[in-house]
């Protein structure tokens, strides 16, 4: 198998994925019960000297449910019916693990409503509040 190529900045190596296969509880009829397509990849991203350490950190915090005691992310997949494509699938979930938290993510810069914006809202809340009050009982006290 090849290297997983994520960009131009990170290849892993193939020896540092670690793919296991077992039966399938996907679509196959009764090929389910007689061929390992479901494919787990394991690989640690502490291990990794390749992933900068930022970049392995925004990983780690985002994916922490899929990685287990020993620090190994986790993935899977039977999606499909063959070997092969589950083993693309996963290599590809994997790569866009990796992409998503590539880079930091934006800081939010704080805005305020524009002036125009409320006085709709405030115009809205008067037309609601008149609305309300007809709907009242009229008084008798007249």
């Amino acid at each position: 198998m090849a290297d997983l190529t994520v960009n131009s900045r990170l290849t892993i190596p193939d020896q540092e994925l670690n793919i296991t296969t077992a039966r399938s509880s996907g679509p196959g009829g009764q090929n389910v019960n007689k061929v390992n397509t479901k494919v787990t990849l394991k690989w640690s991203p502490e291990q990794c000297q390749r992933l900068d350490p930022h970049w392995r950190r925004r990983l780690i915090g985002r994916n922490r449910n899929r990685i287990n005691r020993e620090g190994e992310l986790i993935l899977q997949s039977d999606r499909y019916r063959n070997y092969g494509r589950n083993l693309a699938d996963v290599r590809q979930k994997l790569v866009a693990l990796l992409i998503e938290t590539q880079s930091p993510p934006r800081k939010r810069k704080p805005t305020k409503p524009t002036r125009g914006s409320q006085r709709r809202r405030l115009k809205q809340k008067r037309q609601r509040s008149e609305k309300k009050q007809r709907r009242s009982t009229p008084s008798w006290d007249d």
